[in-house]
């Protein structure tokens, strides 16, 4: 019997482009992508860039609907297997328009969901975003956070470490290792009962409406 092909989003909030932000999500997902297909286990892709949404995401903050494209990326990040989530550091912590986007997120709709943090800034003394910020908005949403997380500080592209320390590609690597095992360990979807329960954002709201 064949197995279910997984689905796999991987969420950059990259503002510029090209984006070093988007670069990480890319080699993050390549990483997941790889670990998996050597469990002999299909992955289909889809990465979502924030920047295009800026404008949906403040929208739907104001007026409670999303635009079409806005729910189409909130519905394949809560339909995906595994999630990657990637955002530049600002003033220390995660981006606006990355909280912005999971703040429009059913807080229960990533429960037990594998999801790989990263981040990037210009300098290595901002890794502790992972821990502080990343971390517990995902511990949160009921999220199942890989242990490894992953920070690129502009001087860690190209790098591969010394004695001491791991080298970007290595912690790329073991991230993805560890997202591909928590993805692959996870029970097959009931995609028709997953089909009958699933309500889109908009049918949510205009329940909301009616009853609330």
């Amino acid at each position: 019997m064949e197995r279910e092909q997984l689905k796999l989003v991987a969420v950059s909030a990259g503002l510029s482009s090209p984006s070093s932000t988007r670069l990480l999500a890319d080699r993050l997902a390549e990483a997941a992508q790889r670990e998996l297909a050597e469990r002999d286990r299909k992955v289909e892709v889809q990465v979502i860039e924030l920047r295009d949404l800026a404008v949906a995401i403040a929208n739907h903050l104001v007026t409670g609907f999303p635009p079409p494209p806005l729910a189409s990326a909130i519905d394949a990040v809560t339909g995906a297997d595994g999630l990657i989530a990637v955002t530049p550091v600002f003033t220390a912590s995660y981006s606006g328009l990355f909280k912005s986007f999971f703040d429009l997120v059913e807080p229960t709709a990533l429960t037990g969901k594998p999801v790989l943090i990263g981040a990037t800034g210009g300098t290595a003394r901002h890794s502790l975003v992972l821990d502080h910020a990343l971390r517990p908005l995902f511990a949160y949403l009921r999220a199942l956070v890989a242990p490894t997380a992953v920070y690129a500080a502009s001087e860690d592209w190209g790098s591969g470490g010394d004695e001491y320390t791991e080298g970007l590609p290595a912690r790329i690597r073991r991230a993805g290792e560890e997202l591909a095992g928590l993805m692959a360990a996870r029970p097959p979807r009931d995609t028709e009962a997953e089909a009958d329960a699933e309500l889109t954002e908009f049918e949510r709201q205009i329940a909301g409406l009616r009853f609330g």
